[in-house]
């Protein structure tokens, strides 16, 4: 039997710009019909940003739950709402003339939006972008105020590493306290080194050494910036991990060829079958990462 590999689709993340790729989805609508097109493709699963209608990242939970009630109207696909948003816009507070911050309470908003998962980064990193230096601050405290609330509303978290200290701390204490029952679904972030101070690179060695300490329990999947990104999915499917393909990482087809959502799951997809792999359904997904039916699924079972 093959194995099924889930694969994700981040369509729109907090950093890219139209600018840079007019293809990138930035308003509701634009998400949800580029979100369907991907589920099409073979994707399993959206890992989501939501944007105000300046283009400005956001974690408002309005937002948010318009794009996944768009989404829903069109596909069955497992939704996963970051809760790292950006560092502009109403994301960032002023700490001092050259520091910023990533407003936690701004963050924690996209647990409200009715997510399947919500990116729980738990770990404290600084942003430099577009000269500006940011802090995500996740202490311990604020990392396990945010995990209980996902707890509460039955909400799994995303735990992203960028690297292996993120996976060594602050994940094996939450979930050793029961914030978090397995299957713990992590995220490993590589090649994001030219943004967040403490990012890894990605090379097979850091990949391999990555997947080596993760947690008991733990449903990995991987993630790389720019053209990282094909060896770093494709070395993570033989490595027994799932896949994260999309504008929030990678802007380009090939070098300076700009692309799009759906053509990059495509790639994938016809990866994962020359493997002899199966991208996995929406289904698929929930049960490999442990999480409850839909609410379309559930009605689809019962009217069968």
């Amino acid at each position: 039997m093959s194995r099924k590999v889930i694969v994700t689709v981040a369509p729109t993340g907090g950093f890219a710009t139209r600018a840079q790729n007019p293809h990138l989805p930035t308003q509701p609508d634009e998400i949800a019909e580029d979100v369907a097109r991907c589920h099409a493709a073979g994707a399993s699963v959206a890992a989501l940003h939501a944007r105000l209608p300046n283009d400005e990242p956001t974690c408002d939970a309005a937002i948010y739950g318009r794009i996944n009630a768009l989404i829903r109207e069109r596909c069955d696909i497992v939704i996963n709402n970051s809760g790292g948003g950006g560092v502009t816009g109403a994301m960032g507070r002023r700490l001092s003339d050259d520091l910023w911050e990533v407003d936690l309470d701004e963050r924690m908003k996209a647990a409200d939006a009715g997510a399947e998962i919500v990116t729980l980064n738990a770990m404290t990193v600084l942003a430099t972008l577009a000269g500006r230096e940011t802090l995500l601050t996740a202490s311990p405290r604020r990392a396990r105020i945010f995990a209980q609330r996902l707890r509460d509303r039955a909400i799994k978290p995303e735990w992203e590493a960028f690297s292996p200290a993120h996976l060594m701390q602050d994940m094996r204490t939450l979930t050793a306290e029961g914030l978090d029952p397995a299957p713990h679904i992590v995220n490993l972030c590589l090649g994001f080194d030219h943004v967040f101070q403490g990012a890894m690179p990605y090379s097979p060695k850091i990949l391999q050494m990555m997947v080596e300490l993760l947690p008991a329990g733990s449903v990995f999947s991987v993630a790389a910036a720019g053209a990282a990104q094909l060896p770093a999915t494709t070395h993570a499917l033989l490595l027994g991990g799932h896949v994260r393909v999309g504008l929030e990482d990678n802007l380009d087809y090939l070098p300076g060829e700009p692309t799009t959502n759906p053509r990059l799951v495509e790639r994938m997809v016809r990866i994962i079958h020359e493997l002899g792999m199966e991208p996995a359904t929406p289904s698929e997904a929930r049960e490999i990462l442990g999480l409850v039916p839909s609410n379309a699924q559930a009605r689809a079972e019962q009217a069968a």
